[in-house]
């Protein structure tokens, strides 16, 4: 059971609660003044953080060109391989890699099929290089090197040897992104 001065301590705190205004009760709410500074607060943490987001944005798209040259050099090692194993029909002045890069797609016919029914494929589909114009197709995003080309001076030819971006951009460690 309560006692007597509690009842009148909890009955008083009612009252108090619900009747009108004893005196001039507080403003709620913020000045302009507290706003400008929140807001000026908020643009500074804005400016700050914008150059991570870009630099986090160029660090992505180098792991996507990276993957992407991984998969398309896997391509063509896995055609020279089986060229080499005698299972892509070669003529005799050919290098073993493939005339373009849609053949790692399409697929060639297998050497070892007497009925030539089977075809070996060798990439589901072609990545594009993420640092290209994306109207591009995928074939034509990326610089090809040929079997005959010097690595010093890649260029273009009769098979597709290696593949390299045609970026002429800076990546964040300072290589050029064709170099890669």
């Amino acid at each position: 059971m309560l006692a007597a001065s509690s009842r009148k301590n909890i009955a008083r705190a009612g009252r108090l609660g619900s009747g009108p205004a004893l005196g001039p009760q507080p403003q709620r709410g913020f000045t302009l003044v507290e706003m400008l500074v929140v807001v000026t607060l908020v643009g500074i943490l804005a400016a700050a953080a914008q150059p991570l987001g870009v630099w986090v944005h160029k660090r992505q798209r180098e792991a996507e060109l990276r993957h992407a040259l991984r998969t398309l050099r896997d391509g063509l090692d896995a055609y020279h391989r089986a060229a080499r194993e005698g299972r892509i029909t070669l003529k005799a002045d050919d290098s073993g890699y493939p005339p373009d890069l849609d053949a790692l797609v399409r697929g060639v016919p297998d050497a070892r099929d007497p009925q030539n029914a089977k075809r070996l494929y060798f990439l589901r589909r072609l990545p594009r290089d993420p640092l290209a114009d994306p109207a591009l197709p995928a074939a034509q995003t990326w610089a090809l090197r040929s079997h005959d080309s010097p690595p010093e001076a890649p260029a273009p030819g009769r098979d597709v040897f290696d593949v390299h971006s045609r970026s002429e951009a800076l990546a964040i460690d300072g290589s050029r992104y064709r170099d890669w």
